[in-house]
């Protein structure tokens, strides 16, 4: 038996009133998925415990069938595994986003999903001129970065607020605030030096472009704990796909290889048929592949109703389609969101998201459609999301 986990981020949410009171997921044509949903096992699962940060980094390892409550560190350091840099007992690191502030508000937490080359020029200038043997800056992919601090462990525990949390809202009340807050703070300030009269950012003011006008430090963490790996725990050997560091920094923790697929993003501009081919490629070597993708959450994040029901569409069409289609008779699958971002504000909540079961062993249990909704009504909970993954592969 082969297994697939299709991780659709961000795809569920709240009923739209100015779309006639229809989610995302219930206003994309999803063929694909709702056969699925018909045929499959149905149900509802919470992906984030409750009382921890409704983000991609602990609804993911639930997925994976890790339990944020034993393993989860903090997201940055996550991401800091999958870029291979080291963090030492007396250094911490934060998740440094590039962004663009206008008239003292948070104008685009991604600077206009800059573009992956432009972002490493101007981290490279920050790294040159505000680095030292203290602080470093790491580039990323597009806006996310990583800063990794030396000797100021206080800093973790100042309150740092994501900024995509605080769209079109003034940031002066969202600065970092409270213990270690006083270095994050110089450093956002002095970068917007940096970069005011940089020359990517001439370009892109040039080009009608969002420019990057200063980074934001947030998410810090420490030193991750040790996971046992996949094999280990679930007896399979696995890969992981994603456009995006956090998806491969937690397939890294968990031992599992990471699939390098040309064309595979976290927007819209995806080659969403090519990561579908080539994971599915993989489960030739590999008994399980997890397939990541992030463009129906970065649509939630810009408010874009439109992008995010075309991110779901595309899903269903390119990938859905042939997961499906791939040998149904020796493939079990679970296709599920890591949790919702809602269209009204713009970031994650961590509600319960709609999960199917579909191959082998998975009976029927009435659902019609692949949508919030269909899920609460087929009566299935899964109070903790780590244990869906024993779901998949012990039926």
């Amino acid at each position: 038996m082969k297994y697939c986990v299709l991780i659709i981020d961000g795809a569920a949410g709240w009923a739209l009133p100015e779309r006639g009171g229809k989610t995302c997921l219930e206003l994309a044509h999803i063929p694909n998925l709702d056969a699925m949903a018909r045929e499959g096992f149905v149900g509802l699962v919470r992906t984030v415990p409750q009382g921890m940060e409704p983000s991609s980094a602990c609804a993911c390892m639930s997925v994976l069938g890790y339990d944020p409550k034993v393993y989860y560190r903090g997201r940055s350091a996550i991401e800091a595994k999958s870029m291979g840099i080291p963090i030492a007992d007396d250094e911490v690191v934060f998740r440094c986003n590039l962004v663009a502030v206008r008239d003292g508000k948070m104008w685009s937490y991604s600077s206009g999903h800059i573009s992956t080359d432009e972002a490493h020029t101007l981290i490279a200038t920050l790294n040159e001129r505000l680095g030292s043997d203290e602080i470093h800056f790491y580039p990323g992919v597009r806006y996310r970065h990583i800063c990794k601090i030396k000797g100021r462990e206080d800093t973790l525990l100042a309150t740092c607020t994501p900024p995509h949390d605080i769209p079109d809202k003034p940031i002066a009340e969202f600065l970092p605030q409270g213990p270690g807050s006083d270095l994050l703070r110089q450093l956002m300030a002095s970068s917007e030096a940096v970069l005011k009269k940089h020359p990517v950012n001439i370009e892109r003011w040039a080009r009608g472009d969002i420019p990057a006008t200063m980074v934001w430090l947030f998410w810090g963490s420490g030193r991750i704990p040790e996971m046992p790996s996949f094999k280990q725990v679930y007896g399979l050997e696995a890969a992981m796909n994603s456009g995006v560091d956090l998806l491969r920094g937690l397939a890294r923790m968990a031992e599992m290889e990471v699939l390098d697929i040309s064309g595979v993003t976290d927007g819209l501009d995806n080659d969403y048929a090519a990561q579908a081919a080539g994971a599915l490629k993989a489960l030739e070597k590999y008994e399980l592949v997890a397939i990541h993708i992030e463009a129906p959450d970065e649509a939630a994040h810009a408010g874009s109703i439109d992008d995010k029901v075309e991110a779901i569409q595309r899903v269903d069409k390119e990938v859905v389609s042939r997961i499906r289609s791939w040998n149904p008779e020796a493939l079990r699958v679970l296709v599920l969101p890591d949790h919702p971002t809602p269209i009204k504000i713009q970031t994650h909540t961590d509600e319960p998201v709609p999960f199917v079961l579909w191959g082998p062993g998975f009976a029927s249990n009435g659902a019609k459609r692949f949508t919030e909704a269909e899920a609460k009504s087929a009566g299935i909970f899964i109070e903790d999301g780590c244990n869906i993954m024993t779901k998949l592969t012990r039926v």
